[in-house]
């Protein structure tokens, strides 16, 4: 796979630098920082690719992106922002590069997860939400309930998963140059 064109590069060093930052902080992405990101990008794929070749790669990106961690989404694994934050990424990256930030993304995500579950003593109530998440339709029939308790009661905490997402895209975008 080729590397990514110049302008693109620090484009996405500056969102997913950004992002990280603000979600390490605030534990949220901000809609303005996506905004800017997908606004940006049309134009940065128009003149790297051309007008067709371009809104074909924006689009394509941006959809990969975005619906890589939308069953995570729907399943409340990782937050609304997380997911546009992807597709701001696929947007300017492409869909290749959003669906191996993706993946990269899930495997550190989930070392971090149990690593941080480890450390606080909560892996039996971390791996019950996992299974609840697994077995219950978020919406849907009402988790099924073990010793008493819904399994989904008591959150064991949240990630800021804005921090996985740029160091997977940044670790992909260097083994990719």
């Amino acid at each position: 796979m080729n590397g990514i064109a110049f302008p693109v590069g620090p484009c996405v060093l500056g969102l997913v630098i950004t992002a990280a930052v603000w979600d390490w902080n605030t534990r949220r992405i901000p809609n303005w920082l996506v905004a800017i990101a997908l606004v940006v990008a049309l134009p940065l794929q128009w003149i790297t690719h051309g007008p067709m070749e371009g809104m074909q790669t924006w689009l394509l990106g941006c959809l990969v992106g975005g619906l890589f961690f939308l069953p995570g989404y729907a399943i409340r694994a990782v937050g609304a922002g997380d997911v546009k934050l992807m597709a701001a990424i696929g947007a300017l990256c492409g869909a290749a590069v959003a669906t191996y930030a993706g993946l990269v993304a899930c495997a550190l995500g989930g070392i971090w997860a149990l690593a941080t579950l480890l450390k606080r003593k909560r892996t039996k109530d971390g791996l019950t939400n996992a299974l609840s998440m697994i077995v219950v339709l978020p919406g849907g029939i009402k988790a099924a309930t073990q010793y008493g308790k819904n399994l989904r009661e008591h959150s064991v905490g949240r990630l800021p998963y804005g921090v996985v997402i740029a160091i997977s895209t940044i670790g992909v975008l260097l083994t990719t140059a």
